[in-house]
């Protein structure tokens, strides 16, 4: 049993700011993205990048739209260092792009970074030390102003270095890590002492980087934080507010749109979450949320799954399953309510519109996912699964009627093989329910006449392998078929009767029918459906009735013999 949180943990002070204005304002633009991908992400896995795989993810990162991407942090090993020096030697780095690299707080850690962006066009010195109570008297034995001197002489020395290679634009961007945890008019002496150290101004903005180095409240006090700091910050207009939310407590990407909506200008962080402990924020989930309140991300997420296997491939991290609009199943539905309202919904969805499909917030197809896989088939399903697979899958569209006919036998075998139906294991069984023929009752041929103002029909028929030859007249070839069948015991009524074309033939002809024929027979509860399929419509309508006849045979049997 966990222990009462009160003889452990203590809950961190809210923020006094009665008058707040977060909660009223909306998210109506994109953020300044900085992807950490190469940095904060390549140091939480367990056997980092190497030089290629780096590089590949660094030009993916490129290609998706990153302006911003911090590449390494070059004073902690000779990997990152000789990266930065690949990127810049090798003229990797796209013309509107900038790297980004990370150092402490130290001057031989800056000087080394420093040296690292010899050559870079642009190029963004990200320099951090920790601020909160804890750091400060526990692991750095330091007092408010020592930690403020450490920030503004490292900031100071970052500008003369900068100054001495004029041939580079430099950004600096500094981060009081632990902010969260830091007082916050702490927190504000020191990002105001910085901005005034590199000389801020609205040409030559600083990016204050508020993170939530360790989640360690609700997202609210964070926006709370953000909204104190933007409202009291000295020189605003010349500061890029930027938010680094981890996801320790869960909420990373609540904490980075509440953030936003407080007054942060960027955000930094992973494709797909990944990072130190439980990750930072996850940039492809808070950008393709704007995307689905109609905000563009100016980010290409148009090949989502290119975009996963290469991140894949790259930190040898799989994504799970489920991961928001990017997981292998978040695009498939197998409850059968779930595909019902699917179904319904892509059925009435114009182009053009405002996408309102029940369960998907947003269209697969924005993503490049197919809808092929948006719904599954377990003993879960119902009768929309089944509908959609077989009409996406093999064109077939059935009456709602035999919908929930043929879901029952779906679910028997679902049932039994305790697992997910395949598109090709339900088309299996539907060719095996519906359209096989059998032994009893098999269709060889027809002919057609006309007989005193009523259509005739000649069936050709093998019934228990022997040849039969039927006749029967009627007000059409189905009705006249029934009246022939009647010669040889079957007597069936049709209750309805729908054709439909099939765009090519499921054995990949040309195009052909598709004939549901309903039928009743006197002594079997319900009715029965039948189908048929040939490029002769009439042909297909008689396939169809033999079809349900069989079915109505086997249901009889079975009665019987119960």
């Amino acid at each position: 049993m966990l222990q009462q949180p009160a003889a452990k943990y203590h809950a961190f002070p809210p923020v006094r700011l009665a008058d707040r204005q977060w909660p009223n304002n909306v998210i109506c633009r994109a953020p300044m993205w900085m992807s950490t991908d190469l940095r904060d992400g390549n140091q939480s896995l367990f056997e980092p990048m190497d030089a290629t795989r780096k590089m590949r993810l660094f030009h993916s990162l490129c290609a998706i739209g990153f302006k911003e991407i911090e590449v390494a942090f070059p004073s902690a090993s000779q990997t990152d260092f000789d990266f930065v020096r690949g990127l810049i030697e090798g003229r990797h780095i796209p013309d509107d792009v900038t790297i980004e690299v990370l150092t402490q707080a130290r001057e031989h850690l800056i000087r080394r970074t420093m040296e690292s962006l010899r050559g870079a066009r642009r190029a963004i010195v990200h320099v951090y030390n920790a601020t909160s109570k804890p750091f400060r008297e526990f692991v750095f034995g330091m007092s408010r102003q020592e930690v403020i001197d450490m920030a503004v002489s490292s900031v100071r020395l970052v500008r003369e270095l900068a100054e001495a290679q004029p041939d580079t634009e430099w950004v600096l961007e500094y981060s009081p890590e632990t902010f969260t945890a830091t007082e916050l008019d702490f927190a504000l002496e020191v990002c105001d002492q910085v901005t005034a150290a590199w000389g801020a101004t609205p040409d030559n903005k600083v990016i204050l980087n508020l993170p939530t180095t360790v989640e360690v409240t609700t997202p609210n006090v964070y926006a709370d934080q953000i909204e104190w700091m933007h409202r009291h910050l000295a020189r605003r207009d010349s500061i890029i507010l930027s938010l680094h939310p981890h996801n320790d407590r869960g909420t990373a990407v609540a904490a980075a749109e509440l953030g936003l909506m407080a007054g942060a200008d960027r955000v930094e962080g992973c494709l797909f979450g990944n990072g130190e402990r439980t990750g930072n924020v996850d940039l492809v989930t808070l950008a393709l949320n704007l995307y689905t309140q109609g905000i563009s991300p100016n980010l290409d997420f148009s090949d989502i799954n290119a975009v996963a296997r290469t991140v894949e491939s790259c930190t040898q991290l799989p994504i799970h399953p489920r991961h928001p609009y990017v997981g292998d199943l978040v695009f498939t539905a197998f409850s059968g309510s779930h595909q019902d309202a699917i179904r319904k919904g892509f059925s009435v969805q114009q182009p053009g519109s405002l996408w309102s499909v029940p369960y998907l917030p947003i269209d697969p197809a924005d993503l490049g996912r197919s809808y092929d896989s948006v719904i599954r088939v377990n003993s879960q399903s119902g009768k929309g699964g089944v509908a959609w697979l077989l009409e996406n899958e093999y064109g077939i569209v059935l009456p709602r009627r035999l919908q929930v006919e043929f879901s029952g036998v779906v679910q028997a075998l679902a049932d039994r093989v305790g697992g997910e139906v395949s598109a090709d294991d339900i088309w299996q069984l539907f060719s095996e329910t519906y359209l096989a023929d059998a032994a009893a009752l098999a269709y060889v041929e027809h002919q057609l006449f006309d007989h005193a103002g009523a259509q005739g029909i000649r069936l050709g028929l093998a019934v228990d392998g022997k040849a039969q030859r039927l006749t029967g007249e009627g007000n059409g070839p189905i009705d006249a078929a029934v009246h022939a069948l009647r010669a040889i015991g079957i007597d069936l009524q049709v209750r309805s009767y729908e054709e439909r074309s099939i765009g090519s033939s499921v054995e990949g002809g040309n195009a052909c029918a598709c004939a549901f024929v309903e039928v009743s027979a006197r002594g079997v509860s319900g009715d029965r459906y039948g189908v048929g399929i040939d490029s002769n419509i009439v042909t297909a309508s008689i396939r169809a009735l033999l079809s349900a006849a069989r079915r109505v045979g086997r249901q009889s049997a079975a009665a019987q013999a119960a």
